[in-house]
């Protein structure tokens, strides 16, 4: 074989060839993970603990006398980033040992609610978390498949920046920027697009850059979050005016995450030109969660040893006062619940935000299923992400309907009339019958949701009402809000106004 690799250097692709057994052996790793999850949380949960005693935080909350998980309940709150401020100013201001030992060795800087910019905490400890989870859905894929052929192709990744700049003296940047900086030595000369391109932060400006530069070249894999993707694509096709898989035939992977792919799906691959395979991550700035490891089961494979001690609070308590929590091994199938982590970046009882429901607890795997500050409850209704996606998926199934984008929010009446969900729809195809479309819509999602349900038979409620948007609205709307690009998007759900106020002048005339 080797003698082979030099005799006929270009009849052999070297780096397919070595991902193979190294695919193998991840993936064996993974299977032993998986039968050992709960043990693996224990472990994490007495590690961080040993460990969290020796900081300021561990000090001020008596880790000293946490023994066991009730205890350590007690002893941690619950909190969102607004209540870790404090310590995040103390780590800028050079104390050492405050939330983890020594000091991060990055922030990861992404967008805040309340509080404007967060600055999550990276350190030597739990840096791997985010490089090794990536990777490791990626060798699954391979082991399970067998499909190693695109390890020697071009891959291509949208993220941000690489760029970093210092808070506090800490290099500070987007998460996918930093984890640029860990791609492997052997893989740069199959990283597109260039770093010097991957440092423009203008979207448009970059996304023209990255078109030029990958135009022409062997691409057999690209990354990034769907809408971002699907622009990229679109530009393709723009330039070229043929589907992308005549521009890129090698072309057989799409790692995806951070929002649900089923309402891009459909677009994307009309605009490749075929079905390809694709991978999908739950990571975030603060911390890589879950990662699809198979090709038949629903549901990404959680990440249980991998430094991060996962809590759970019942979607039903989570505005509770001293909401419920608990461990991995209590969770039921079907439940709704938000996730709260303990991790070796040194955040404790760290309330995400994310909602998940597990769709198998052996193995331990999740769906996301939308954002606890994403849902719409103005008339007591508490209609969260999932339900109108699914509806939506539903009825564009039925009626042969596309979808680019959209969004929901409530719209109150003050005067005469009744109050209805307002959505904001922006279609590819669009309904030949839009007031059939949006019947069946509004009955899907009462199917969904008693409570809603409740209120459309009560009266208290009109049927929902659809906006058709022009063209780009949604692009148009994140480029008015600074937001194109990137890590960034549309909430599928607002329990106020504010994004639909200003998509309003963005509605089809």
């Amino acid at each position: 074989l080797v003698l082979s690799i030099i005799m006929y250097p270009n009849m052999i692709n070297v780096k397919s060839l070595l991902a193979k057994p190294f695919a193998g052996v991840i993936h064996r790793q993974i299977q032993k993970d998986r039968k050992t999850a709960l043990k693996d949380q224990q472990d994490i949960l007495n590690q961080l603990i040993k460990v969290g005693k020796t900081t300021l935080f561990g000090k001020e909350h008596h880790f000293d006398q946490v023994k066991d998980y009730p205890s350590f309940q007690k002893a941690v709150p619950l909190r969102d980033y607004e209540q870790f401020i404090p310590y995040i100013d103390q780590i800028k201001k050079g104390t050492q040992n405050v939330l983890w030992k020594g000091r991060p060795i990055y922030f990861a800087k992404t967008s805040g609610t309340t509080s404007g910019v967060k600055y999550i905490p990276i350190t030597k400890d739990s840096i791997n978390n985010h490089i090794n989870g990536a990777r490791n859905a990626i060798l699954a894929y391979m082991s399970v498949t067998g499909n190693t052929q695109f390890a020697g192709g071009k891959m291509i990744f949208l993220s941000g920046s690489p760029e970093l700049e210092r808070v506090g003296g800490i290099p500070t940047g987007r998460l996918s920027g930093i984890v640029n900086h860990h791609i492997p030595q052997y893989l740069r000369g199959n990283q597109l697009p260039s770093f010097e391109t991957n440092c423009i932060e203008e979207w448009e400006e970059k996304l023209d850059k990255i078109v030029t530069e990958t135009l022409g070249k062997d691409l057999s894999l690209i990354g990034g979050i769907p809408p971002w993707v699907q622009m990229y694509f679109d530009r393709i096709v723009e330039i070229t005016g043929k589907p992308v898989i005549e521009i890129f035939p090698n072309l057989q992977v799409l790692v995806q995450g951070g929002v649900n792919f089923e309402p891009y799906k459909t677009k994307l691959f009309d605009t490749i030109g075929k079905q390809i395979d694709t991978i999908e991550l739950f990571p975030a700035s603060e911390g890589f969660f879950a990662y699809q490891d198979t090709r038949t089961e629903p549901g990404l494979l959680l990440n249980t040893n991998s430094g991060i001690f996962y809590e759970f609070i019942p979607l039903a308590n989570v505005h509770d006062e001293a909401p419920i929590r608990i461990s991995l091994a209590d969770v039921q199938l079907g439940e709704q619940y938000a996730m709260v982590i303990n991790s070796n970046a040194g955040l404790w009882g760290y309330h995400l935000g994310d909602t998940i429901k597990f769709v198998s607890i052996d193995p331990y795997r999740v769906i996301v299923t939308g954002r606890v500050k994403h849902f719409i409850s103005a008339f007591g209704e508490h209609v969260i992400g999932e339900e109108v996606e699914q509806a939506l998926l539903e009825v564009t199934k039925q009626m042969e309907v596309s979808v680019v984008e959209f969004t929901v929010a409530p719209f109150i009446q003050q005067g005469e009339g009744k109050s209805y969900h307002e959505w904001f729809i922006e279609f590819e195809k669009k309904p030949a019958d839009m007031a059939l479309f949006s019947k069946k819509l509004n009955e899907v999602l009462s199917a969904k949701n008693v409570y809603y349900e409740d209120l459309i038979a009560g009266s208290i409620l009109a049927p929902l009402h659809i906006n058709q948007m022009q063209k780009n609205a949604f692009i148009d709307y994140m480029r008015a809000q600074g937001k194109l690009g990137g890590q960034n998007k549309v909430p599928r759900l607002s329990n106020d106004r504010v994004i639909a106020d200003a998509l309003k002048q963005y509605i089809a005339p």
